[in-house]
């Protein structure tokens, strides 16, 4: 199934059969790829049915807990399991959540299209639409080992001198032990790589271009 009829498929879930609820209603912010496309969905079904905010809530838990979960996020992006056996599984899994229908439904419409693998990349699209609508700017900053409150207080000081002064700074923090230190910062549009790990890669390329 192509993405744009898995999106579709989704949406109809929440559309009666009057072409005036059926309309999407679209993000103040352009969003893009298979991971717009289902934020998009989300969006507009929790807008239709007024339940916005506790959406949003069970985005952040749920990424939060993929965060936290390692077998449950192993379980999701494993690419052998049969989409049945996902299927059954993530609905007792999520079954004792208290989470909003649509919220269940994205997650199991994901599954039933194959396309868990972009489930991190929806919860992080959707998260950003809410958080342009209130005028705050994602700044993803990843390093090599977890942030110490020092030093999360002096990124966020000097990563304010990028965005307007009506805007204010959210930052995601994520480890990545494979860049080995420094740090990858993507603010908005812009993406600055620091790490050591690009460093030692630029290196090995001009040593291979001397050799």
């Amino acid at each position: 199934m192509s993405a744009c009829k898995a999106v579709l498929n989704f949406t109809r879930q929440f559309s009666n059969t009057s072409v005036k609820s059926a309309a999407m209603i679209k993000p103040p912010v352009p969003v893009f790829g298979v991971e717009g496309r289902y934020a998009t969905a989300l969006y507009s079904a929790a807008m239709k049915e007024k339940k916005i905010d506790a959406v949003e809530k069970d985005i952040k838990d749920l990424k939060d807990l993929l965060a936290k979960d390692v077998k449950l996020s192993e379980f999701i992006l494993n690419p052998l399991l049969k989409v049945n056996v996902k299927v059954d599984a993530l609905k007792k899994v999520f079954a004792k959540k208290n989470y909003s229908p649509l919220t269940l439904n994205l997650i199991i419409s994901l599954a039933e299209n194959g396309r868990l693998k972009s489930l991190s990349s929806v919860l992080s699209c959707f998260n950003g639409v809410m958080s342009s609508i209130r005028g705050e700017v994602i700044c993803q900053v990843v390093t090599a080992k977890p942030l110490d409150a020092p030093t999360l207080a002096e990124f966020e000081k000097t990563l304010k001198s990028f965005v307007k002064k009506n805007e204010k700074i959210f930052i995601e923090t994520k480890v990545d032990p494979s860049i080995i230190g420094g740090a990858i910062v993507t603010i908005g549009d812009k993406y600055v790589d620091m790490s050591i790990a690009s460093k030692i890669k630029a290196y090995n390329s001009v040593l291979r271009e001397i050799v």
